[in-house]
């Protein structure tokens, strides 16, 4: 079994976090089978943000028993004191707790900090001193807000994108986390699902002793992936370096994660899927993306006004209508086929 130490807050957890994003879109029944086996399988910690619908609710429900036994990191997106108060309480309610474990600001274009004008780093340090929450966090996509975070100290923990597929500045930027004793939580640790084996992935991150990965998971056999992992962790071989090597000469470069933050589209285009549909269409049955639904989804491509509200809110700098075009060109190549 491999534990991680989250940095300055000493927290030790089992190296495979919950990422309950993704049980937002299954039934509450399921959702709290899901996390109880996780935890009963040693799994415990577990990732959820205000944004996340019902994911929150969830865990409070399947977890408010074991509370003192597990980690609970969660998010605020707000951007106002009175917003960050109404989503603290608003957490602590659905989650069915006193406390949160590890509270972060959920993806801001900036980084908060005492005196800024905004009140937020005061607010958390408030919620601090009152015992709301116990660690102050960062979660963000963009490389000089995750950098100025880490370097502020004013942060204990950095929630960041984290895979093989990464660069050498973000290998720069957990090797920066573990220097400065910052807990380094890893986010898209399989690319948004282009990361195909969950073992490559995991191998290539232990060696980075000071990563913790957050596993989005819905569904059964992908949990048990994650919980044969507990006693048997993969470690990196000859064949997964060559492996790896591979998925980089395909997949580094100008691709979409699936990140979200470009939308809602004013033109309703689905643009994290379809702005990478070329390499969903390469990597994972194609039924689904080639039905009619995904068609008319492809379709609204046609209708991208090219306002640039995409482009200019892509954390990675993508020219996102660009990107779009070319994979809508490519895909009905499949339709053709």
């Amino acid at each position: 079994m491999e534990n991680i130490t989250l940095g300055r807050t000493g927290i030790i957890v089992n190296r495979n976090g919950f990422g309950a994003l993704p049980v937002q879109r299954v039934s509450s029944e399921e959702a709290a089978k899901l996390l109880r086996k996780a935890y009963d399988n040693g799994i415990n910690f577990f990732d959820s943000a205000r944004s996340y619908t019902d994911s929150e609710y969830k865990i409070g429900l399947a977890l408010s028993d074991v509370r003192n036994k597990i980690i609970i990191a969660t998010k605020t997106p707000s951007t106002t004191v009175q917003g960050f108060w109404q989503d603290l309480e608003n957490s602590l309610t659905m989650l069915k707790t006193d406390y949160i474990d590890i509270y972060q600001f959920h993806n801001p274009s900036f980084c908060p900090k005492p005196n800024d004008g905004t009140g937020l780093y005061e607010a958390m340090l408030e919620a601090k001193k009152q015992g709301k929450i116990h660690f102050i966090g960062i979660t963000n996509h963009r490389l000089s807000v995750a950098i100025e975070a880490v370097l502020s100290g004013l942060y204990d923990t950095l929630q960041f994108p984290f895979s093989y597929l990464a660069h050498k500045k973000e290998e720069d930027l957990v090797n920066l986390c573990k220097e400065k004793n910052v807990g380094y939580i890893c986010m898209k640790a399989l690319s948004g699902g282009l990361i195909t084996r969950s073992d490559a992935a995991y191998a290539y991150l232990s060696q980075f002793d000071n990563t913790l990965p957050i596993w989005g998971i819905q569904r059964e056999n992908e949990l048990d992936e994650f919980i044969s992992y507990i006693e048997k962790p993969p470690v990196m071989t000859t064949e997964i370096e060559k492996f790896i090597e591979n998925e980089r000469k395909e997949l580094v470069g100008e691709f979409c994660r699936g990140c979200g933050y470009c939308m809602p589209c004013p033109a309703g285009i689905e643009i994290n899927n379809c702005a990478r549909m070329s390499l969903l269409l390469r990597r994972s049955p194609t039924e689904g993306h080639l039905s009619e639904e995904g068609q008319a989804k492809m379709k609204k491509i046609e209708d991208c006004i090219e306002c640039g509200n995409c482009k200019a809110h892509c954390p990675y700098g993508l020219d996102t209508p660009n990107l779009l075009k070319k994979n809508y060109e490519d895909y009905k190549t499949f339709l053709k086929a």
